[in-house]
């Protein structure tokens, strides 16, 4: 008989899509999968037939006045009333959160702390292995293998049908902005997106097309936000921008993919510490990637595709140009 896990984790959807794998590590253990999730991130956690999702109303619960607060709760509580789980993860740091699985029972409930260094994710670790220590309760010790991403196993077919003999690169220029705030400093200029485009789809396309589409797609160009973290779960070679987060467990950790960190020798990078970022008018790490230099690394990934070259994650930085393996 499989034991039973629940997962609560509304958004965003590259904090989703990072824990997926363990999720997925969960599974193969042995555990039946229910997720309680967000309607934001509901069709991404549709690719995978084997998580069953609990749909809650987050934007109610989150944002919403008291009352719609307390219905969307009781809404919740209802779903969850009488279920039995051997783990109940409810993966956020705010003991507010620990309302939504007041009705289930479980053998083992845990939540993320910031001083206890068994549920806190480590700073300067990449966040899927980081779940993966926790949902296991295993030490903190040598541990020499990491995840990546988990490839889309449920998709619709692309939107966008391709034009023959031509390669198709997607520019993602919005994002890193959720329900609860907006993270503008991790954005590559708007004017440094438009000197690469052509073709805008820009409100078109529903999550689901835009992960086929991206799957469909032979390299995606974009900074730290959640499509980020779509393309990863696709084939879709990714030339992503990073600035004030660290590349290093952000970036989707697989084959095909490289990361451009401006910012080289700051004394203030990475500036992000868990929680925020300080006041920065200036942005001045991300604006050191220029078009020119995303430029290059597309047509080098092209190339390397054509050519059936798959190269190990790496991290480049404007000023050396010398790309560091991460693998």
């Amino acid at each position: 008989m499989r034991r039973r896990a629940l997962l609560i984790k509304f958004g965003a959807i590259g904090d989703v899509v990072m824990l997926i794998p363990a999720a997925h590590a969960l599974f193969q253990a042995g555990y039946e999968i229910d997720w309680v999730c967000g309607r934001a991130v509901e069709p991404v956690l549709a690719c995978y037939p084997w998580i069953r999702t609990i749909v809650a109303d987050d934007r109610a619960i989150l944002t919403g006045g008291t009352a719609a607060k307390m219905v969307a709760l009781v809404a919740l509580w209802r779903r969850l009333a009488g279920r039995k789980y051997d783990l109940c993860a409810t993966l956020y740091y705010d003991e507010r959160y620990r309302m939504l699985a007041l009705p289930v029972r479980a053998k083992r409930k845990l939540m993320l702390s910031w001083t206890d260094r068994e549920r806190r994710l480590l700073p300067g670790r990449h966040h899927t292995d980081e779940y993966v220590r926790i949902l296991f309760d295993e030490p903190d010790g040598v541990k020499t293998r990491s995840l990546g991403p988990l490839r889309a196993q449920v998709l619709p077919v692309s939107p966008m049908p391709r034009v023959a003999g031509k390669k198709r690169v997607v520019l993602v220029p919005a994002g890193a902005k959720n329900m609860l705030r907006d993270d503008s400093l991790r954005r590559w200029p708007v004017e440094s997106y438009a000197a690469l485009a052509v073709t805008s789809a820009v409100g078109k396309l529903s999550l689901a097309e835009s992960v086929a589409l991206l799957e469909d797609s032979d390299v995606l160009v974009t900074h730290d936000t959640g499509p980020l973290h779509l393309g990863g779960i696709t084939g879709v070679g990714i030339v992503s921008i990073f600035g004030p987060t660290d590349p290093r467990y952000f970036h989707p950790r697989r084959a095909g993919t490289v990361a451009i960190w401006g910012g080289e020798g700051f004394a203030c990078r990475p500036c992000y510490d868990g929680r925020g970022y300080p006041a920065c008018a200036e942005n001045a790490c991300v604006r050191q990637v220029t078009p020119e230099l995303v430029l290059g690394q597309v047509r080098t990934m092209l190339e390397e595709r054509a050519r059936g070259i798959a190269r190990a994650p790496g991290v480049l930085t404007p000023v050396s140009t010398v790309v560091e393996e991460r693998v």
